[in-house]
């Protein structure tokens, strides 16, 4: 398929990505003073996803911050994430069930590029359980395959997937039943950042933070933004705010473009 506009990401953030990601993490270093300002809430029990091709590890620091802030954080405990596995399909329900039966409460999950599709799936499979959703640079909106740089890893185990998905991915009219938070980096290499936009709604929003793809998750901006949504008491839900001292590391977020009659027609998502 040729590209369009809007496609991408453009190839230099793409060839770019790993020492941006490893850039992004030597700003967390810096930024762990700020640690003991992060906004503190109730401590109920957060389940983070990791995104394709990755596993637990790659979300290790920001589980290892949620957890000093005092939440129950508990990673996906499934591997390598390789897509829509029957593993995958069943785990999640499985582990948000256990969770939620453990601890009593509703639990926010947090996914990361591929797990926050699968984030925003569970919440609509199980809107009880869910507290709320927070992606991390992830595509649910897009729309077509040249939309992401993932694509081909993505294909290289279809032959395992249980579920098999049309594009767009998800319909505008069709919001999520529980809070929802997309951060995003309109530096993202590996997708295009247009995909990861909310329709702004009620109880739904976009934050943009200036982070690589693959550093997204420990970007501190990033981090911050997850901890100040996740100290809302349960049952309220308010846009995000930065404080006046860190308004320079959240700029303004996009508002995502109207759908054309093209660009909605179902398309096989390969």
């Amino acid at each position: 398929m040729a590209r369009q506009q809007g496609d991408g990401p453009a190839l230099p953030l793409y060839l770019t990505e790993p020492g941006r990601a490893v850039a992004d993490y030597g700003l967390y270093l810096a930024a762990r003073p700020l640690a003991a300002r992060l906004p503190k809430g109730d401590g109920h029990p957060v389940l983070v996803l990791p995104g394709l091709l990755a596993d637990d590890n790659s979300t290790r620091v920001l589980r290892a911050t949620l957890r000093r802030l005092g939440y129950r954080v508990h990673g996906w405990g499934l591997g390598r994430n390789i897509g829509p596995t029957a593993l995958c399909v069943n785990g999640l329900r499985d582990k948000l069930d256990y969770l939620h039966g453990r601890y009593r409460r509703k639990v926010t999950v947090i996914g990361w590029s591929l797990g926050g599709i699968f984030a925003r799936d569970l919440a609509r499979q199980c809107p009880d359980q869910v507290r709320q959703v927070i992606t991390l640079g992830s595509p649910f909106r897009i729309e077509r395959h040249s939309q992401t740089r993932a694509g081909k890893a993505f294909d290289r185990f279809a032959h395992l997937h249980v579920e098999q998905r049309q594009y767009p991915l998800e319909s505008d009219g069709c919001p999520l039943p529980v809070p929802a938070t997309s951060i995003y980096s309109h530096f993202d290499g590996i997708v295009h950042w247009q995909t990861c936009l909310n329709v702004p709604g009620e109880r739904c929003e976009n934050i943009a933070v200036t982070a690589s793809h693959l550093g997204i998750g420990h970007h501190p901006a990033a981090i911050w933004a997850v901890a100040d949504r996740l100290a809302q008491p349960e049952g309220t839900w308010k846009p995000f705010k930065a404080p006046a001292f860190l308004r320079p590391a959240f700029p303004k977020p996009a508002v995502p473009a109207a759908r054309g009659p093209v660009d909605i027609a179902a398309q096989p998502a390969a």
